[in-house]
C-alpha cells in the first residue's frame, strides 16, 4: 500500500533535513563554521536558500544539528560504559582512537573549542555544558582508578580531570596544524601511564641536580615588525584604533563573520579610510596577530631564569598576568587559532609556524632541564613539550567557558610541579 500523504511528506521532510545536515557537516569540516554561509550549504544540498530556511532558520540551528549528530554516541556515555565494563581503567586513549574513526570529528571539534568560547556563538552553551559534564565524569573515573590502585593515591582527581580534558582539546587542535608530530591517542596513553606514579616521582638512581646549569634557551619572538608606514601621529593613532577594534570584533565574532564595514563602524571611520590605513582584511588580520604577540611579549614582569627548570616553573606567573591584564588577547587567540584550522584560512600558516616554534622552544627547555638533572630521566622532553603546549592552550579555552571554575595558572603549576619535582 502507498504511504499516506502525511507520512510521505514527513519522510520527504526528514530526507531533506538529513541532506542539509550532511552538507553542513562537510562544509563545516572542510571550510570551517565561520567561513560557510547558508547559501553554500543550500547549494551543496541541492535545494534553494529559501527552501533551506524552511528547515533551519539560522546557521546556529544547523550547527546544533551537526553537533547532535556527532554526539549521538558521545564521550560521556562511552566513558560511563567503559568505566562500568572495566573499573579502574582510564579510557581516554581508547576514546581518542574511536574519535579518529569518525569522519570530520576532530576537525570540527578542534575548531569549535575556540570558536564557541565567545558567549555570542550558537554552540557556546553546548560546549560549556559538555566540558562541565566531561570534567565531572573524568574525576569520577580517576577516583575509581585510585580506589582500584591503578592510579597513584596522591593524585588529585578533580585537578587531573581538568588537566586531561584541557590537554586533550589542545592535542586535537595541534593535530590539525602539526599532524606529523601529534598522535592524540598515544599522547593520552602516555599520560594515563604517568598517573600510576606518585606526584613528582623521581627514580632513586637519578643523579641530583647539577650546581651549574646549561644556558637557558632564549624565548622566541613571534611578533612581526609593525608594517604601518611612519607618518603623522594622527594616522598612527587611527591605525592603532583600527587594530584594537578589529581585535575586539575578531574575538567576539571571528574573522570570517566580521566584515571591514563592521570594523569601520566599530571604530567610527569610513570603510575607505580604514582601507587607507590597513590595505586589506588579510593585512588587518596579520596586524591583529602581530599586535597580540607584541603585547604578550612585552610583559614588564618577565625576567629570564638562570635554570631551564625555573624558566618552566615560572610560566604560571605569566598566565596569571595575562588573565588579569589582557583577557581580550586570550579571547582573540582562542577564536582565531581554532577558526584557522582549515588550510585555506589566511591565518593557518601563522598558527602552524607559531605552534611549531612553541613546541620546539619548550622541548629545548625540557632537554636543558634534563641535562641539569632537574627533569627526571623517565620523562621525554619532546613529549613534555607537546603536552605542555596542548595543556596551556586547552586550559585557556576552558577558562573562557568557565572563568570561576578553571584557574589556568594553578593547573599549570600543578602539572609542572609534578614533571619538575623540586629537590629537597
Amino acid at each position: 500500500m502507498p504511504a499516506p500523504p502525511a507520512a510521505a511528506r514527513s519522510a520527504r521532510t526528514e530526507q531533506t533535513r538529513a541532506a542539509i545536515v550532511a552538507a553542513a557537516h562537510d562544509a563545516f569540516v572542510t571550510r570551517g563554521y565561520r567561513a560557510t554561509s547558508l547559501r553554500d550549504i543550500a547549494a551543496a544540498a541541492g535545494i534553494s536558500h529559501p527552501g533551506l530556511l524552511r528547515h533551519f532558520a539560522t546557521k546556529g540551528e544547523l550547527l546544533a544539528a551537526v553537533v547532535e549528530l556527532f554526539e549521538r554516541d558521545n564521550e560521556y556515555e562511552l566513558l560511563d560504559r567503559l568505566a562500568a565494563e572495566d573499573p579502574g581503567t582510564l579510557a581516554y586513549s581508547e576514546l581518542a582512537r574511536r574519535n579518529e574513526t569518525v569522519p570530520g570529528y576532530l576537525a570540527l571539534f578542534a575548531a569549535l573549542t575556540g570558536e564557541a568560547s565567545t558567549p555570542r556563538h550558537p554552540a557556546h552553551e553546548i560546549m560549556r555544558d559538555r566540558y562541565a559534564r566531561l570534567r565531572e565524569l573524568s574525576a569520577d573515573a580517576i577516583d575509581e582508578a585510585i580506589a582500584q590502585n591503578t592510579v597513584s593515591a596522591d593524585r588529585d582527581a578533580a585537578g587531573e580531570a581538568v588537566r586531561i580534558a584541557a590537554a586533550w582539546d589542545g592535542l586535537q587542535l595541534l593535530a590539525q596544524y602539526l599532524p606529523e608530530r601529534v598522535d592524540i591517542a598515544e599522547a593520552l596513553e602516555t599520560y594515563e601511564e604517568s598517573l600510576m606514579l606518585p606526584v613528582g616521582w623521581r627514580d632513586a638512581d637519578d643523579p641530583p641536580p647539577a650546581s651549574t646549569a646549561v644556558p637557558v634557551p632564549p624565548m622566541p619572538s613571534f611578533a612581526e615588525p609593525d608594517a604601518a608606514p611612519s607618518g603623522y601621529r594622527v594616522g598612527r593613532e587611527r591605525r592603532a584604533l583600527i587594530v584594537d577594534g578589529a581585535t575586539a570584533l575578531f574575538a567576539e565574532d571571528g574573522y570570517g563573520d566580521t566584515s571591514l564595514r563592521d570594523i569601520a563602524e566599530r571604530v567610527g571611520v569610513s570603510k575607505s579610510t580604514l582601507l587607507h590605513h590597513v590595505g586589506s582584511k588579510e593585512d588587518l588580520l596579520r596586524a591583529v596577530l602581530s599586535h597580540r604577540d607584541q603585547q604578550i611579549e612585552s610583559r614588564m614582569d618577565y625576567v629570564p631564569a638562570d635554570r631551564a627548570a625555573d624558566e618552566l616553573l615560572g610560566l604560571p606567573r605569566g598566565a596569571t598576568v595575562n588573565a588579569a591584564t589582557a583577557p581580550g588577547l586570550i579571547e582573540v587567540y582562542a577564536v582565531l587559532s581554532c577558526e584557522a584550522v582549515p588550510a585555506d584560512h589566511p591565518a593557518h600558516a601563522y598558527f602552524a609556524q607559531r605552534f611549531r616554534g612553541v613546541v620546539d622552544h619548550f622541548a629545548a627547555l625540557f632537554r636543558a632541564a634534563q641535562e641539569d638533572g632537574d627533569l627526571p630521566s623517565h620523562r621525554d622532553p619532546e613529549f613534555e613539550a607537546l603536552w605542555l603546549t596542548a595543556l596551556w592552550d586547552g586550559l585557556q579555552y576552558q577558562w573562557l567557558y568557565d572563568r570561576s571554575s578553571v584557574d589556568v595558572a594553578v593547573q599549570l603549576a600543578a602539572h609542572l610541579d609534578d614533571v619538575l619535582p623540586r629537590s629537597g
